[in-house]
């Protein structure tokens, strides 16, 4: 099957003068165990700093690493970020991942992704500390030849590696969702660090809490 789509693949590459005009997207991966407002500055500087028509924030369904992720289920993820990004029309949301189900590895995905839309040229978006770890990915050199690899790092950090990555010096938010988490579960405010769609979301749907809350106006908001 992986063989037939890389064929389709090199096809699709070849005739991409035939499709149209190629458009600049960026891919911005993740759980979303919630989405904050730090994956909101980091796709709206990359847009900005490298010209992209559309950046994609793409939940997965289940984290490849060793280490993974207790991570609720997808569609509660997917609609946080539908929540996230509305009122940005340069966002959108790739449901690829979380339809298809299981573990997700980025090159069985992006090889997809450009059999379905052969203009597109893709650059994928990771934190700069996830760059060390590039070595690791599933088909990393086969991954290379289907994206760009966009790192973002914050002032002051070292940029080391031996893969082609294209750097974009982004705002230091020191915000992460493992926090945010903690926070919620303590019912402690998180006005701020999530847009408030979404901690809306999580409010009336209980998430990330040991029991749920009928008044929204508690201290999560």
């Amino acid at each position: 099957m992986i063989n037939t789509i890389e064929k389709t693949v090199t096809q699709a590459q070849a005739e991409r003068a035939f499709i149209g005009e190629t458009k600049k997207i960026g891919i911005l991966g993740g759980t979303f165990n919630p989405p904050h407002v730090g994956h909101l500055v980091i796709a709206e500087q990359v847009a900005d700093k490298l010209g992209l028509d559309k950046v994609y924030f793409m939940p997965n369904a289940k984290p490849p690493h060793v280490d993974v992720k207790q991570a609720i289920d997808p569609l509660h993820r997917a609609k946080m970020v539908q929540a996230a990004i509305a009122g940005n029309s340069r966002f959108g949301i790739e449901l690829l991942e979380v339809q298809r189900g299981g573990k997700s590895y980025t090159y069985n995905t992006m090889l997809q992704l450009k059999v379905e839309h052969p203009n597109y040229e893709y650059y994928f978006i990771i934190g700069g500390d996830e760059v060390a770890y590039l070595k690791t990915w599933y088909r990393i050199d086969d991954l290379l030849k289907l994206v760009h690899f966009v790192g973002v790092n914050r002032p002051g950090q070292p940029r080391v590696t031996d893969y082609p990555v294209e750097w974009v010096e982004v705002p230091n938010l020191e915000i992460s969702s493992t926090d945010i988490r903690k926070r919620i579960a303590n019912k402690q405010s998180v006005r701020y660090l999530l847009p408030d769609m979404v901690a809306t979301y999580i409010v009336e749907k209980g998430l990330y809490m040991d029991d749920k809350r009928d008044d929204l106006s508690g201290p999560l908001l």
